[in-house]
C-alpha cells in the first residue's frame, strides 16, 4: 500500500479533527498513523499537539522536546513549546524567551516544509493573520507549491470575509488540477457548505470522497456506514453498491460458486456486446479456471489469442491450462518465448509462478523451485506499490493467486507439526507472513484462514490453529477440510473425544473423505492414544488398501477418475502402521510393513522419512548403533537431511549422553547447509546443553544473515542473561535499540532492568517504546514497575490505558488476525487481573470483583482454553472467591470455588477453603461430593496429605474429633499441610467438644460430667498430647512465632491451674502491649480472666473485640469472643444483648452449633419451648447429631412442646451412640411414651 497516500489521508483527517476541536481523536489518529508509517516527525508533532490541547501539558512538552531538531517541524515545534510553557500552571519565563529567540533565528533560514507546518499550526490555533504570513512566504519560496495554495485556500475559507471566501475555490481548483488531493477535496466540499449550496449532487460527491478516504484508512465500519447513508438518498448509487459488495466479499462473506456464476454471466454479456474484445475473452478463461473448468478455459484463451495475437495474458492462460493438463513440453516452449520478450513486456508475477510450477512438475531441485516462488512473491508485491486500499488494490492483490503460491510452498514444508523444542521451518514463517497480509485485508476469504490454520498447525502453534479453524467453522459449519484439520488439532491437544467428534462431522459433510487416507490416519492415531491398538491396526490396513495408496501403474491410468493422494500422506499411513505394530508387541509385522514402505517409496523424496522411521525402530529394539549408521547415510543434498541430523543429535544426547557429539551434529548441519535456520538450530542446541556463551556466538552469526529476525535478537539477550553477565546484556539491548532495527527488545531490556531494581531506567525505556508505538504488554510492565516504585496511581493509569488499547486490539484481531486472539485475550485478562489486584489492595472490592469477572470473560469465551488461560481462570476464580468471602457473600464465593474444583478436583488448597466456606454457608452436607470427586480424579488421592487435611477438616466441623485427628495425623509430617494440621490437632486436644472455653452457662449444667475423675484424666492426657505436638512446630515468620506463643499459653490455660492460667495471662498481655489489637491474644486474656473468675475484666476485653471490624483471618477468634461475651450476658440475664451477638455469629457462620445452642437456651429460659426446639434442632443438625447434650436438650423441648414422637426419635439416636447417657431415658423417653399412651 502506498505510504505517501496513507500519510496524505491521515494528515487530512488530523487537520479535520484539529479544526473540529476533537483533540482526543487527534492523539488517537496520530498514534494509529505512527503505527502504520513509523516514526514520522509530522505525526509525532500532531500527537504532541493533541496532548497539549487535551490538557496533558507536561506530556506534550516532553514529546515536543524529542522532535524539536527535526528540520521540517522545527519551527512549528518551537511555537508549540512557547504555547505549552505559557499554558503551564507556572510558566518558565526564561525558557519562553530562549525559545522565542531560537524561533526568530530559525525563521530566517526556514525551508518550505518548515514554513508550511508553522502556518498550519498557527491556523489551528486560530491566529489566521500570522499563519497567512508564513503561508505566503512558503508559496513564494516554493514557486507556488500545491500544499501552500491549499492551506491559503483554507485560510481564506475560514476567515469569515466574503472577498477571501470567493478566492478560496480558485486556489482549491488550481491545486486539484495538479491531481487529486484529499485536503483540497474536503476544502472544496466545505466551500460549497459555506456558500449554502446544498445540492444533492455536491453532497453525494463529498460522501463518496469521504467513503473512499475511510476505506483507504482501513476504517471499514465508517466506510460501510457512509455507503448506507448514500444508498438511503440514492438506492442506485454505484460507488456505494460497489463498497457494500466489496465489504461483503472481503470482510463478511466468501466467494461462492453462485457469485462466480453471476460474474461469468456479466463477462459473457460484455463479451456479447463487444465480441472482438480479447480482454473479455481472457477474463472468461480466467473465470473458467476459478471454477475448475480447464477445457472451457483453454477454449476462451485460444479465442482471445485469435482476437489479439500479442495478448500476453491470453498466452499466459494457455500455458496455465497446458500445465494443468500435463502438457509440459508445450508449456515449456511457450514459457521460453515469453521469457525472451519479458524485458519489453515487464516482469510478471504470474509468469514467474508458471515457471515455478513447471520446475516442480519436472521434479527440479527443491531450492530451485523455492527460489522461483520467492521471486513470484517479490514481483507480485512490488506491483502493489502506489495503490491505496480500494477496488484497484484488491484486484492487484489477487488473494486467490497468493493462495495458489502458498499451496505450492506447503509442498516443501514438513508434513508433521514441529515439536515444542524445534524451530519451525523458515518456509512456514514465510507462508505465515504472506497469509497475514491476505487475512488482514480479506478476512472473509475462508480458504486463506484455513491455510493460516494449517501453517500454524505445522509450525507447532496449536492454539493459533484452533482459533483460525474455530473462525472458519463458525461461518461455514460444513467446511469438511476444516473439520479434518480440527481433528488433528484436537489430537495434538490429546483431546480424543473432540477429535472423534470432528472426524464424524467431517464425514457427515463429505462422505468421500472415507476414500482419503488422512481420515483413517487421524482415526487410527486417536485409537492409538486411547490404547485401542488392534483397532488402530485395522483402520490403517484399511487405509493402506485404499485406491491411490500404491504407485500408479501403466494399467491404472485407464480406470476412471483416480483420487490424488499426497506422497507424504501415503508414507504417513505406512509409518503409523509400523509404529502401531511395534507398540502392540509385533516387531516382525512392523519390520514387514517397513520393508514394504522402503520398496514403495524407493527413489522418492519420502524415502528418507522411511529411513528415519527405520532408525526409530532400531532404537526401540535397542540397536542404537544400527540407527546411527542408517542416519549417517543421509546426505546434505537429500530432503529430510536436517530432520536426520536432529534425530542423530537426539540419539547422541538421550542414549549416549554425549553432549559433544550432540552439538557436533548441528555443527555439521551449519557446515553443510549454512543458513539462518541451521545457525538458529545450532544456537538452540548449545542452549539445550547449558552452553550459553557458544550459543550467543552462533546466534550473532545467524542474526547477520537475517538482521530483522525478532526472535533471534531476543534469544541473544536471553542467552546473555543466562550467563549472568547482566551489564553485557544491558549493553547488547541498548546497542540493538540504538540501531533502530530491534525496537521490540525494549520489553526484554525493561524486564531485565526491573529485575535488577533499576526502576527509573526501566520506566524510561518503556516510555520511549510507548512513544514509538502503543502496546498493552509494555503498559502492563510499566504498571508493574510503578508498583515497585510505589507509584500506585501511575500504575493504575497505565493499566487503564492498557485496557482501552487492548479492547481496540482485540476488536481488530477478531477480524484481521485470528491466530493472535488467544494471546491477546490472555493479555486482556492479565490487565484486568492486575487492575483487580490494585483494587483489592485499596479495599475497593466491588471494583476488584468487576475486573476479575472481566478477566474471566477473556479467559473462558473459547470452547478450548489454553493451559495458560486455564491457569489464569483458576487464579481469577480463586481471587473472586476470596473477595466474595471477605464481603460475606458466601453463595457467590462457593460458586467460584466449585468452578475451580470442577476443573481441578485435586486442588486441595481450594478444597480446604471451600470446606470452610460451606461451613459458613451452612451447607456442610455438600462437602462429601467434592471429596469423592478428588478420590475419583486420581488413584493416588488417598495417599495425598492435602486430601487427608481436607477430610480431617470436614470431620472436625461435623463433630467427629477422633476421626478428624486420625486424618490430620496423616498430613502432620507434610511440608505444605503439616503446620496447619498440627495446629488443628492441638485445638481438638484442648477442646474436643467445641465448648466455650471460660463460659459458665453450660459448665454449670454439666458440672457432674466435667468434674468426674475420668474427665479430669482425659483433659490432662489431651494437654500433654497438645504440648508434645507444639514441639513439632517450627514457625518461619514473626506472626508464626506469635501464634506458637498463643497456642503454648492456651495449653497452660487448659490445665485450669491458677498459676498456669496467670502465666498465660501475662504472656497474652505482653502480646497486646506490643500489638494493640491482636484479637487471638485479647481473646486469650478474656478466657484467662473468666477461668480466674474475673468476669468484669473479661467482659471489657470481649467488648473491645466486639467493636472491631470482622476479617476472615481472625474469623474463628471473633466467633469465640462473641460466644464468650454472649455467655456472660446470659449469665446476667441480658438476653437481648446476648441474642444480638449470637445473630452476628450466625451471619458469619451459619453452621455455628454453639450459637444455636445458646439461642435455644435463651428461648428455654423464656419458656418459649417451640422456639427453643427450633434452635436446638439447628444445633443438632450442624453438630451432625453427634452431641448427646444437645440431643438431650432438643428432646426435652420437644417433650415440653408436646412433640412426643420427635422427642422419642431423638432419645433413640442419643442412646444408640451413648447407651449410658444419664437421665434421658427416665426423664424424657419414658415420659414421652407415657404421654403418647394417654
Amino acid at each position: 500500500k502506498n505510504l505517501i497516500f496513507t500519510s496524505l489521508c491521515n494528515s487530512a483527517l488530523l487537520n479535520y479533527y484539529c479544526q473540529e476541536g476533537y483533540f482526543h481523536h487527534v492523539r488517537a489518529a496520530a498514534d494509529e498513523a505512527l503505527g502504520r508509517v513509523g516514526s514520522d516527525p509530522v505525526f509525532l508533532f500532531y500527537r504532541a499537539y493533541g496532548a497539549l490541547r487535551t490538557g496533558d501539558i507536561q506530556e506534550g512538552i516532553r514529546q515536543l522536546e524529542s522532535i524539536k531538531n527535526k528540520q521540517e517541524v522545527s519551527l512549528c515545534t518551537m511555537m508549540a513549546l512557547i504555547y505549552a510553557h505559557k499554558k503551564s500552571p507556572n510558566p518558565d519565563r526564561d525558557a519562553i524567551l530562549e525559545l522565542d529567540a531560537k524561533m526568530k533565528e530559525q525563521r530566517k533560514t526556514a525551508g518550505q516544509q518548515a514554513l508550511y507546518f508553522a502556518g498550519l499550526f498557527l491556523w489551528h490555533l486560530g491566529r489566521e493573520d500570522k499563519a497567512r504570513e508564513y503561508v505566503d512566504r512558503m508559496i513564494k519560496v516554493s514557486g507556488g507549491g500545491k500544499e501552500g495554495l491549499i492551506l491559503k485556500a483554507w485560510l481564506d475559507l475560514t476567515c469569515g470575509k466574503e472577498t477571501h471566501i470567493k478566492k478560496a475555490v480558485k486556489y482549491f481548483d488550481e491545486a486539484l488540477q495538479e491531481g487529486h488531493d484529499v485536503f483540497a477535496l474536503l476544502g472544496k466540499a466545505q466551500y460549497f457548505e459555506v456558500r449554502q449550496n446544498y445540492s444533492g449532487a455536491l453532497e453525494t460527491v463529498n460522501q463518496i470522497i469521504k467513503m473512499k478516504l475511510q476505506l483507504a484508512l482501513q476504517d471499514w465500519e465508517q466506510a460501510v456506514e457512509t455507503a448506507h447513508r448514500l444508498l438511503q438518498k440514492d438506492a442506485f448509487n454505484l460507488e456505494a453498491i460497489r463498497m457494500e459488495a466489496l465489504h461483503y466479499l472481503c470482510r463478511e462473506g466468501n466467494i461462492s460458486e453462485l457469485i462466480l456464476q453471476h460474474t461469468q454471466t456479466l463477462v459473457e454479456k460484455a463479451s456479447d456486446l463487444a465480441s472482438d474484445n480479447a480482454e473479455f475473452a481472457t477474463e472468461l478463461g480466467y473465470q473458467m479456471i476459478l471454477q475448475g473448468k480447464e477445457k472451457e478455459a483453454l477454449k476462451w484463451y485460444k479465442t482471445a489469442m485469435t482476437l489479439d495475437e500479442t495478448s500476453v495474458s491470453a498466452l499466459t492462460g494457455i500455458i496455465r491450462c497446458q500445465l494443468m493438463q500435463g502438457q509440459l513440453e508445450d508449456a515449456e516452449q511457450q514459457l521460453e518465448f515469453l521469457n525472451e520478450i519479458q524485458q519489453s513486456i515487464g516482469k510478471s508475477g504470474e509468469l514467474s509462478f508458471l515457471r515455478a510450477v513447471l520446475a516442480m512438475k519436472k521434479h527440479k531441485r527443491q531450492e530451485e523451485v523455492i527460489s522461483l516462488l520467492n521471486d513470484v512473491l517479490d514481483t507480485h508485491f512490488s506491483s502493489l506499490h502506489g495503490f491505496p486500499l480500494g477496488v484497484e488494490y484488491f484486484e492487484k492483490l489477487n488473494p486467490d493467486f497468493l493462495l495458489e503460491i502458498i499451496r505450492e510452498y506447503l509442498n516443501f514444508c514438513p508434513a508433521q507439526p514441529a515439536s515444542p523444542r524445534q524451530s519451525a521451518s523458515p518456509l512456514l514463517k514465510h507462508c505465515a507472513s504472506v497469509l497475514e497480509t491476505v487475512v488482514k485485508t480479506v478476512p472473509g476469504l475462508q480458504q486463506a484462514v484455513f491455510l493460516m490454520a494449517k501453517v500454524k498447525y505445522l509450525s507447532g502453534d496449536i492454539e493459533a490453529a484452533h482459533s483460525n479453524l474455530h473462525y472458519c467453522l463458525e461461518r461455514n459449519p460444513s467446511y469438511a477440510d476444516a473439520h479434518l484439520l480440527m481433528a488433528q488439532v484436537y489430537l495434538a491437544q490429546n483431546n480424543t473425544k473432540l477429535c472423534s467428534q470432528s472426524l464424524e462431522l467431517c464425514l457427515s459433510y463429505n462422505f468421500e473423505v472415507r476414500e482419503h487416507p488422512v481420515y483413517h490416519l487421524i482415526k487410527a492415531q486417536t485409537q492409538k492414544k486411547m490404547g485401542e491398538l488392534s483397532e488402530a491396526i485395522k483402520t490403517l490396513q484399511m487405509a493402506k488398501n485404499l485406491p491411490g495408496m500404491r504407485k500408479p501403474t501403466a494399467s491404472s491410468k485407464t480406470k476412471g477418475k483416480r483420487i490424488e493422494i499426497d506422497a507424504s500422506d501415503r508414507v504417513s499411513v505406512f509409518l503409523e502402521l509400523v509404529e502401531a505394530h511395534r507398540l502392540n508387541g509385533e516387531p516382525h509385522e512392523a519390520a514387514i510393513i517397513l520393508q514394504d514402505a522402503i520398496n514403495e517409496f524407493s527413489g522418492t523424496p519420502e524415502e528418507l522419512r522411511v529411513v528415519i522411521a527405520n532408525a526409530d525402530l532400531a532404537i526401540a529394539q535397542g540397536d542404537v548403533e544400527q540407527a546411527l549408521t542408517m542416519l549417517r547415510n543421509i546426505t546434505p543434498e537429500q530432503p529430510y537431511f536436517v530432520q536426520a541430523k536432529e534425530k542423530m543429535a537426539d540419539v547422541y544426547l538421550q542414549y549416549r549422553k554425549d553432549k559433544k557429539l550432540y552439538a557436533g551434529c548441528y555443527r555439521e548441519l551449519v557446515e553443510k547447509l549454512p543458513s539462518a535456520h541451521t545457525f538458529l538450530l545450532l544456537g538452540d542446541a548449545y542452549m539445550n546443553i547449558q552452553e550459553p556463551d557458544e550459543a550467543i556466538e552462533v546466534y550473532e552469526q545467524a542474526l547477520k544473515k537475517n538482521p530483522k529476525d525478532a526472535a533471534l535478537a531476543s534469544k541473544i539477550g536471553k542467552a546473555l542473561i543466562k550467563t549472568h553477565n547482566y551489564s553485557k546484556a544491558i549493553s547488547y539491548y541498548e546497542a540493538a535499540l540504538r540501531s533502530g532495527q530491534q525496537n521490540f527488545l525494549c520489553y526484554d531490556l525493561a524486564e531485565l532492568l526491573m529485575k535488577l531494581k533499576q526502576y527509573e531506567k526501566a520506566e524510561k525505556v518503556l516510555q520511549q517504546a510507548l512513544d514509538h508505538e502503543p502496546d498493552g504488554r509494555y503498559q502492563v510492565l510499566l504498571a508493574k514497575i510503578y508498583s515497585k516504585m510505589e507509584k500506585i496511581d501511575e500504575a493504575i493509569v497505565s493499566l487503564q490505558q492498557a485496557r482501552e488499547l487492548q479492547a481496540r486490539v482485540l476488536k481488530r484481531a477478531q477480524i484481521e488476525q485470528l491466530d493472535a486472539i488467544p494471546a491477546q485475550k490472555q493479555l486482556a485478562a492479565e490487565i484486568c487481573a492486575e487492575i483487580a489486584k490494585h483494587s483489592t489492595a485499596q479495599r475497593n472490592y466491588e471494583k476488584a470483583i468487576k475486573f476479575y469477572k472481566e478477566a474471566l470473560v477473556h479467559c473462558e469465551t473459547d470452547n478450548k482454553v489454553s493451559s495458560s488461560s486455564d491457569y489464569f481462570a483458576l487464579f481469577c476464580h480463586s481471587m473472586m472467591a476470596d473477595l466474595m468471602f471477605r464481603k460475606q457473600d458466601y453463595e457467590q464465593a462457593v460458586f467460584h470455588f466449585q468452578q475451580l474444583l470442577e476443573r481441578k478436583p485435586d486442588n486441595y488448597a481450594t478444597l480446604s477453603q471451600l470446606i470452610d466456606l460451606l461451613r459458613r454457608a451452612g451447607k456442610l452436607e455438600e462437602v462429601p461430593r467434592f471429596l469423592l470427586m478428588a478420590e475419583k480424579h486420581s488413584s493416588r488421592t488417598k495417599l495425598e496429605p492435602g486430601f487427608h487435611y481436607c477430610k480431617g477438616l470436614y470431620l472436625w466441623y461435623t463433630g467427629e474429633p477422633n476421626d478428624a485427628l486420625r486424618h490430620f495425623n496423616k498430613a502432620r509430617k507434610d511440608s505444605d499441610w503439616g503446620q496447619n494440621a498440627v495446629y488443628n490437632m492441638i485445638e481438638i486436644c484442648l477442646n474436643p467438644d467445641n465448648e466455650t472455653v471460660g463460659g459458665e452457662v453450660f459448665e454449670n449444667l454439666d458440672a457432674d460430667i466435667s468434674n468426674s475423675t475420668e474427665k479430669q484424666e482425659s483433659v490432662q492426657l489431651a494437654v500433654r498430647t497438645a504440648e508434645n505436638l507444639l514441639k513439632e512446630l517450627k514457625p518461619q515468620t514473626i506472626q508464626g512465632h506469635i501464634q506458637l506463643r498463643i497456642m503454648e499459653n492456651y495449653c497452660l490455660m487448659a490445665t485450669k491451674q491458677k498459676s498456669s492460667v496467670e502465666r498465660a495471662l501475662n504472656t497474652f498481655t505482653e502480646i497486646v502491649v506490643a500489638e494493640k489489637d491482636h484479637i487471638p491474644a485479647l481473646l486469650g486474656m478474656a478466657t484467662a480472666y473468666m477461668i480466674l473468675k474475673q468476669t468484669p475484666r473479661a467482659r471489657n476485653q470481649l467488648k473491645r473485640i466486639s467493636k472491631m471490624s470482622w476479617n476472615p483471618i481472625d474469623a474463628e477468634e471473633f466467633e469465640k469472643s462473641w460466644l464468650l461475651l454472649a455467655d456472660i450476658y446470659i449469665q446476667s440475664a441480658k438476653y437481648d444483648m446476648a441474642g444480638e451477638l449470637l445473630k452476628r455469629c450466625l451471619r458469619h457462620n451459619r453452621s455455628c452449633c454453639k450459637a444455636y445452642e445458646y439461642m435455644g437456651y435463651i428461648m428455654e429460659k423464656e419458656q418459649a419451648y417451640k422456639d427453643a426446639a427450633l434452635n436446638y434442632e439447628m444445633a443438632w443438625k450442624y453438630g451432625n447429631q453427634m452431641n448427646p447434650t444437645i440431643g438431650y436438650k432438643l428432646a426435652f423441648n420437644y417433650l415440653k412442646g408436646k412433640r412426643y414422637v420427635d422427642a422419642i426419635d431423638v432419645c433413640h439416636k442419643v442412646l444408640e451412640a451413648h447407651p449410658n447417657y444419664p437421665k434421658i431415658r427416665k426423664e424424657i423417653l419414658d415420659k414421652a411414651r407415657a404421654s403418647l399412651r394417654t
